[in-house]
């Protein structure tokens, strides 16, 4: 690599995907070059980005970032379409915590119980359990089935730090939740949320925000399948702490 370069890695996913044509590229980038000069890149080249660059956010190494933020040899950046929500949410979660995993990510069949039996102890008053299924319909158009991604490394994260904040700010005492990915058909469960807890109202209100707050804020991507083609999910727009990549500037780009 020439002194003064540096090489990034480029993820996209969702309808982003399917515009790039790609789910994965390289960038070779001067010294000091910004996010917003990788978006500036790829709206030249696929020009069909400009018209969503208002529901657009941006990530660098499985962090959400400013257009400003400068780039340093090996970033991994990601543009992420809205994520597969659809529900209201008062506020997103805010940083990113390491804590003991209470969350997964999974490609088989989730069990309800087996997670329920796992969590419950003698001390709990309640334990809430809520499954989100695979309907058989969008706005009475029939649906054959879905197909969930993520990015994954980073959706983990998010989970992890939604898990860490619901334990401190509900009177819970324990909270664990579990995504499948892959094909689901209709009937199974898409995603699972399990709260514990002394008193039931605790474990019914961090239920609710947790999955508020996952269905608005977590990168995960749901891409439905119909009798005459498929498309991806509408999601709600990004809550307003999380940079997007609307008002980056229009001049071309070096890179």
């Amino acid at each position: 690599m020439a002194r003064g370069t540096m090489q990034v890695r480029i993820l996209f996913f969702g309808v982003l995907k399917d515009l790039a044509g790609q789910t994965t590229d390289s960038l070779s980038l001067p010294g000091g070059a910004t996010l917003g000069e990788v978006l500036g890149y790829y709206e030249q080249r696929i020009p069909s980005l400009s018209s969503l660059k208002a529901s657009i956010a941006m990530s660098v190494n499985q962090e959400y970032a400013r257009l400003e933020t400068k780039l340093k040899d090996g970033d991994e950046i990601a543009l992420l379409p809205p994520v597969s929500g659809g529900l209201e949410v008062k506020e997103n979660a805010t940083g990113i915590v390491q804590s003991v995993r209470r969350a997964a990510l999974v490609n088989e069949k989730i069990d309800t119980q087996q997670v329920l039996d796992k969590l419950k102890q003698p001390a709990d008053g309640a334990a809430v359990a809520f499954e989100g299924v695979v309907r058989d319909n969008t706005l009475g158009r029939p649906t054959l089935y879905l197909n969930y991604e993520a990015y994954e490394e980073m959706a983990l994260k998010q989970l992890e730090s939604l898990s860490a904040q619901a334990l401190s700010e509900f009177r819970i005492r324990d909270v664990a939740i579990t995504h499948r990915l892959g094909r689901l058909e209709i009937g199974e469960t898409s995603v699972l949320i399990v709260v514990a807890s002394a008193h039931r109202a605790a474990a019914f209100d961090a239920c609710r925000w947790l999955i508020d707050q996952l269905k608005k804020t977590v990168t995960i991507w749901k891409k439905e399948y119909f009798e005459d083609g498929a498309v991806w999910a509408d999601g709600e727009p990004f809550p307003s702490e999380i940079p997007k990549a609307e008002g980056t500037h229009s001049e071309r780009s070096t890179i």
